[in-house]
């Protein structure tokens, strides 16, 4: 029972705020402290940002913004990330305050889109603040969950420009994943809206306990429970390091049982093998045997982090095949009548190649994959059947962090490295509290967990920092785009929109980071000054002689590179030159050995990739990187006529025809022998050799540490340099960047300055001399259209390049302005021949011009298209059946999950629904047949149509 002071406290907070009484009467619970205070803020006329921990219930200040806009009768607009969320949140507000007086306006959806409460993309919102639309009047709210997602790479950009571009009158609600730095973003907010009020939330609604999986046993991770878990640890001094700021607190016992885990790992195997240099490879637990584990100690449901689409799936199939099932009998019947409703509306043909049988039994069984690579209807039914708690172990990749609300009693991390498409990188703190966020239920579990599977070299002293430290700094993305550029000047001006470009997040950052820069630079001009001295030496000039150095490990890596670019130009016309039945020799890789050619490869803007089989039995395509050196026939062999290299029965039999070919043509193994070497034989090269041989410091004794040393010096000045170069680019970097783009933009004709009016001299007449360019029709096209590729797009249409194009043709040509390849592939994929490669073709040479353009103008090259799912495109607007369109991509070079071609083809269906709309008659009724013809079968599902 509260206390009398406690009742009349809350009754003056009553009376003070009245709609918040009104609206916490209507939840059924009490709000917690950050909720209160940030619902009062918004009550008194100050805007909010809301950050706090996944779950904690920030979407309850956003609720109270709607209740308030509909009680002052204003309206509220409920923005939203992705799709997902939005249809989740609307489902929410309909149930709450009926259908009437809620909307719903994504890509896909529009209804009741003039309601006075209408829950939409962000994006949806930033076309209607350009298009001045009238559904902005009345507008009193705008709330933006998930606000940090400006920091997107890719979209981040639209919550900044709908940030600076919504009327003042409008009362802003900020929702964000906790960020270390909130008050920064806070400070901008002020400066672009007005008051803004920061509520900070560190206490997770859920307690999370951190534990490591050793073998067999689990640790807790901190010897302390109570102090390891308090906001105290994320108050750690910001100059230690992970490691040092977790042995403060790391459990003794771990730390011992690791070392001694360690020795054994390293003593298995006997002196014997120890000797002969054996290195027993480490096995991490099962993971049949992993969840075994958890769902005896009760700590089901869970999700297990795996960084690897193959590696989720996997994870399932070695859970099945150990004959785990974490589900009764009702509870499969109940799966399965989800399974049903869900996946119903699939096509019955397409089943097969979406692996549905093999899903539905992992399901069916308790346990799931979730990863981009599946179709939208199998992530949903996994996703419900998790949150009603009848599947109890997700495999899943990160996205599902950045997802819908799926949390779990405890979340698993397989490992603490993942590949970024780049390379292999530790997992951060800020992304490591994200993907423990989803451990612990609010109103289910009494607290969370979360486990790390340890493996040889992961010291727990770091696993303890990443897990208590609280850094996720929010950082801009924004850059002007040639779409944001036309649509700013024709809403404001080129002066104006200088002005609102300037008031943006990013440059706010930039402008604070120049102090940092400074710093820096100034610490590596010290640090130049003392090597400097370090590096005298009265017999010569240390810094000339390293220069030396580097120039001669420059030239060697130039002339590396022209010789391999060299070897692969040669192994590309070998290729060409190969027929069917050639046998020839892979020289190295796990295709090692002899093959036959069944199919040559040859395409149109492509290198041969040619179709083998090898002796034992395998058959796919290879490239130019499989032969170091040209690749010749050593003997020939009969490929019979229609051989379907899919076929295990004939691979077989061929397989052993050139087997005999071996034997019967003497083609045992061969060495290769290397040419000489580029470098041998290079002039400049043995100029700079020599010059190096004869400098007074190459006789010195202690030349090499002296060297050292003026690497170090080397480096130093090279960072005070970058950091000036750095700090120059900053101070109004966006203004200028702006001002590059619209160069570019007036020189191809997308704006037009406005002619400056003659004035007598002797007036008193002041003419601002604005170079404020006007928008022609052309740019007035290139704003309506939203794409990464936008400029390209309206170079192509307004040069007629897709004119001529069937349905078909057009989707091929136009995926190649949407698909990114997930890694870069040797080689080009296959694209059809004809007009579609004309197209590309010339939209190679368009892009070439642009870049150009760019280049002299110093803004970032328009990206190149990709021709990875031109086939795939082509074949599935043609009426192919999804089983021929995926063999067919791989055919072609481009491997796809079914849940890569239907994200692909939304994407494919956006670039051509807003063809449809900009471009004139044919290309634009031709791009409405191709959405028509795009939008059937596993895709339609997908998208609602």
């Amino acid at each position: 029972m509260s206390s009398p002071a406690e009742r009349y406290a809350a009754a003056r907070r009553r009376t003070a705020h009245p709609a918040l009484a009104d609206f916490t009467a209507e939840l059924g619970f009490s709000l917690d402290p950050f909720q209160v205070e940030a619902c009062e803020a918004l009550d008194e006329g100050s805007g909010v940002l809301v950050c706090a921990p996944t779950g904690a219930g920030k979407t309850v200040v956003g609720e109270f913004a709607v209740h308030k806009a509909l009680a002052e009768g204003r309206k509220a607009f409920y923005t939203t990330p992705i799709k997902a969320l939005s249809n989740q949140k609307f489902n929410d507000l309909v149930e709450r305050y009926g259908p009437e007086k809620v909307g719903l306006l994504t890509g896909d959806n529009a209804v009741n889109g003039d309601a006075p409460v209408v829950v939409m993309t962000t994006e949806v919102l930033r076309n209607m603040l350009y298009a001045e639309s009238p559904a902005l009047a009345g507008l009193g709210y705008v709330v933006m969950d998930e606000v940090h997602y400006l920091a997107d790479r890719f979209r981040g950009a639209v919550w900044e420009e709908v940030i600076i571009h919504l009327p003042p009158s409008v009362t802003l609600v900020s929702l964000s994943a906790t960020v270390s730095n909130a008050e920064e973003f806070a400070d901008w907010l002020v400066t672009v809206r007005g008051d803004t009020k920061v509520v900070v939330s560190e206490v997770r609604p859920i307690p999370l306990w951190q534990h490591m999986l050793v073998g067999n046993r689990v640790f807790d991770l901190f010897s302390l429970r109570p102090a390891a878990h308090s906001d105290a640890q994320g108050d750690a001094p910001r100059q230690l390091t992970a490691r040092e700021r977790g042995a403060s607190v790391v459990d003794p016992e771990l730390v011992r049982y690791v070392r001694e885990h360690e020795r054994r790992i390293e003593g298995w195997g006997g002196d014997r093998r120890r000797d002969s240099g054996f290195r027993p490879r480490y096995r991490p637990p099962a993971r049949s045997d992993v969840i075994e584990r958890l769902d005896k100690a009760g700590l089901l449901p869970a999700i297990t982090f795996v960084f690897s689409r193959n590696g989720c799936d996997a994870a399932v199939h070695q859970c099945l095949m150990s004959g785990l099932r974490l589900t009764d009998e009702a509870e499969r019947a109940e799966i399965a009548a989800i399974i049903d409703e869900r996946t119903g509306s699939l096509p019955e043909e397409d089943l097969h190649v979406l692996g549905f049988w093999e899903w539905r039994e992992g399901l069916l069984a308790g346990l799931a994959a979730h990863h981009a690579g599946l179709v939208p209807a199998f992530k949903e039914t996994v996703e419900e059947c998790f949150v009603r708690g009848l599947v109890k172990a997700v495999f899943a990749t990160e996205t599902l962090a950045l997802g819908i609300n799926m949390p779990a009693r405890t979340v698993v991390l397989e490992r603490l490295v993942k590949w970024n498409g780049e390379a292999h990188v530790d997992v951060t703190p800020g992304e490591y509290t994200q993907l423990t966020g989803r451990a612990g239920r609010r109103g289910i579990d009494v607290e969370g967990h979360a486990v790390v599977v340890w493996a040889p070299g992961m010291d727990p002293s770091v696993v303890a920092g990443l897990a208590s430290t609280r850094t996720y700094p929010l950082r801009s993305s924004f850059r002007p785009s040639y779409n944001m550029a036309v649509n700013l000047v024709s809403s404001f001006g080129r002066a104006r929109a200088r002005e609102l470009l300037a008031s943006s997040f990013a440059q706010f950052q930039a402008d604070r980071s120049v102090v940092g820069l400074a710093r820096a630079a100034a610490r590596h001009e010290q640090d130049a000054q003392r090597l400097a001295a370090e590096m005298h030496s009265d017999r010569g000039d240390v810094a000339a002689y390293a220069q030396l150095r580097r120039e001669i490990s420059d030239r060697e890596k130039e002339l590396n590179r022209d010789s391999q670019a060299k070897r692969r130009m040669e192994a590309g016309e070998a290729l060409a030159a190969l027929r069917p039945g050639d046998v020839i020799r892979v020289p190295s890789g796990r295709r090692q050995g002899l093959a036959v050619v069944l199919d040559p490869g040859m395409t149109d803007l492509a290198d041969p990739r040619p179709l083998v089989l090898t002796e034992d039995r395998w058959a796919g395509r290879l490239g130019s990187v499989d032969f170091p050196t040209p690749v010749t026939a050593l003997a020939r062999v009969r490929v019979p006529k229609n051989f379907n290299h899919r076929s295990p029965h004939a691979r077989r039999d061929l397989a052993s025809t050139l087997r005999n070919a071996r034997v019967e043509n003497d083609l045992g193994a061969r060495r290769i022998t290397k040419g000489r070497s580029a470098a041998a034989d290079d002039p400049v090269l043995a100029d700079l050799r020599a010059a190096l041989r004869r400098h007074p410091v190459h006789q010195l004794p202690d030349r090499e540490d002296l060297v050292r040393v003026a690497e170090r010096w080397y480096r130093a000045v090279r960072e005070a340099e970058e950091l000036h170069k750095k700090m120059a680019e900053r101070t109004g970097s966006l203004t200028r960047q702006f001002d590059a783009t619209c160069d570019v933009l007036e020189e191809l004709g997308y704006l037009v300055p406005e002619p400056v009016p003659l004035v007598p001299a002797d007036t008193d007449v002041v003419v601002p001399m604005d170079d404020a360019p006007v928008v022609t029709d052309d740019g007035r096209r290139l704003a309506r259209i939203w794409s990464e590729s936008d400029l390209l797009v309206a170079e192509c249409l307004r040069g007629g390049v897709w004119r001529g194009l069937n349905a078909a043709e057009l989707a091929a040509v136009a995926s190649t302005l949407v698909y990114e390849a997930r890694r870069d592939l040797p080689g080009l994929p296959a694209i059809p021949a004809g007009k579609v490669s004309a197209a590309v073709g010339e939209m190679r040479r368009i892009r070439a011009r642009l870049q150009d353009v760019e280049a002299f103008h110093g803004v970032p090259a328009t990206r190149d298209v990709d021709l990875g799912f031109a086939w795939a495109a082509y074949r599935w607007a043609d009426g192919q059946s999804l089983d021929r369109v995926l063999a067919g991509a791989e055919q072609a070079g481009t491997e796809l999950s079914g849940g890569d071609f239907v994200r692909w083809t939304r994407q494919l269906i956006d670039l051509l629904d807003q063809v449809a709309k900009v471009a004139e008659d044919p290309v634009a009724s031709v791009a409405r047949a191709a959405v028509t013809r795009v939008r059937r079968g596993v895709v339609a599902v997908a998208v609602g149509g």
